[in-house]
């Protein structure tokens, strides 16, 4: 991923030396368990681990790399020249490359969603505070873009903060799903090496061996956990395309904080453009475009092919770099978001009193009025409140029918505001707690 979306926490993950650290812990792992098996001489397992404070040469490996055409063996060759070669005589023994490029691939995983967790969380934390904040600021809320019933603010960061809630289940069942280990040879058959072996390694890595693999580890695991990184994106973009529709000019009932001397347009200097969440709109399709491949790649040929190695080295580093950056940025457009309250009343008046034709509808058909003719009655005042900016009430105290039907004050009650909060408290509960 480009330095403009990267956090250096996230990107270290996939440097190339950290690769190769673990490809190394990997191997010599391995070797002790086998000493310990009687399969390999101690002496050469404690050789290995001469190796453990050797920054690896990256350029050394590939050009080695060059002439061998092949990773693993040129990373082994590079060990060798640190261990020597008679000592490194048992590195690998009954293993094959697989077993130390998908270990380290769910290392490098498990890894990445320990940070994209605590992202979520620091997320999750910012939606509650603006949630609470706004409790009771009461805005309109919108279905097809058209006024709707009246809502608030903090139920909008509420509904959030459950996505984003189930989110954060949702990453840590997968980096469960992801935390495997495989160290099972050639075809996954443990012919040439002992499956202690495996459980060795995958302990001291803090995985858990494979049940069954292959040559390699089952690739429905890595589509899960793509798929997971996907709807995590998603979950984004659908709060900040809330956010760019209330930071439109006509709306404007929210928008991003606008820091001092900063410019939102080279031609027009009176623009505010709503870029991080725009930006974050783009972030989100990166993401998600690592979903579609990572499916493909669960079909392999019989016990393998690489034909999901290409995609892996691309997806798994640009798709958690990205999110990481994404959420991190989300989570500051939420602390600093401005919200404008005063705006909001003002729109939801733009159509004086419209909003309450549903509770003017049920007043009526309680009051004895058939279903259809109290739908007529309500949308007739209703389409010259559209047409005309008229008062709603106003408009149905001067129709005789309806007053006929509910009274004079009847009708002024049914546009009392605190009618549609009056449950907020019961839905912050369900979502945040009693707390």
């Amino acid at each position: 991923m480009i330095p403009r979306y990267s956090r250096k926490e996230m990107v270290d993950i996939w440097e190339p030396a950290t690769k190769f650290k673990i490809w190394y812990e990997i191997e010599a792992h391995a070797c002790d368990a086998m000493a310990d098996l009687g399969v390999i001489p101690r002496e050469n397992a404690d050789a290995v681990w001469k190796a453990k404070d050797v920054e690896f040469d990256v350029a050394r490996i590939d050009e080695i790399e060059a002439v061998t055409k092949h990773d693993v063996i040129a990373f082994l060759t590079h060990l060798a020249e640190h261990v020597g070669s008679d000592e490194a005589r048992f590195v690998h023994q009954g293993m094959t490359s697989s077993d130390v490029l998908d270990t380290c691939l769910n290392v490098q995983l498990v890894r990445a969603t320990d940070i994209l967790i605590e992202d979520v969380k620091g997320l999750l934390a910012a939606l509650k505070t603006r949630a609470f904040e706004h409790k009771n600021t009461v805005r309109v809320g919108r279905s097809h873009g058209i006024h709707a019933e009246p809502t608030t603010m903090g139920l909008t960061f509420a509904r959030f903060y459950a996505e984003m809630d189930r989110n954060l289940a949702r990453l840590i069942a997968v980096r469960a799903e992801i935390a495997t280990g495989a160290i099972s040879g050639a075809i996954g058959t443990f012919a040439n090496i002992d499956p202690r072996v495996e459980e060795h390694v995958c302990e001291k890595l803090g995985l858990t061996p494979e049940p069954i693999s292959t040559q390699v580890i089952p690739r429905d695991r890595h589509a899960m956990f793509f798929a997971v990184l996907g709807v995590i994106a998603s979950s984004m973009e659908n709060i900040v395309i809330e956010i760019r529709h209330m930071q439109r000019t006509e709306v404007l009932e929210g928008a991003e904080f606008f820091s001092m001397g900063q410019k939102g347009s080279s031609a027009m200097p009176h623009k505010k453009n709503p870029i991080l969440t725009e930006n974050l709109t783009g972030l989100a399709r990166l993401v998600r475009m690592a979903v579609i491949p990572a499916m493909e790649n669960v079909a392999l040929w019989h016990e393998r092919d690489i034909s999901h190695s290409s995609v892996e080295r691309t997806i798994a580093p640009d798709a958690t770099i990205t999110l990481n950056f994404a959420l991190k940025r989300l989570t500051g457009v939420i602390e600093k978001m401005l919200i404008f309250p005063e705006n909001m009343l003002d729109n939801m008046n733009k159509f004086p009193g419209l909003v309450m034709s549903q509770r003017v509808l049920l007043a009526l058909t309680q009051a004895g009025v058939s279903r259809e003719a109290a739908y007529s009655m309500v949308q007739r005042n209703a389409l010259q409140v559209w047409e005309h900016r008229l008062d709603f009430q106003e408009l149905l105290l001067a129709d005789e029918e309806v007053v006929a039907a509910l009274g004079v004050d009847e009708i002024k009650e049914k546009f009392d505001m605190g009618y549609h909060t009056k449950h907020v408290d019961t839905i912050f509960k369900r979502v945040f707690g009693e707390a």
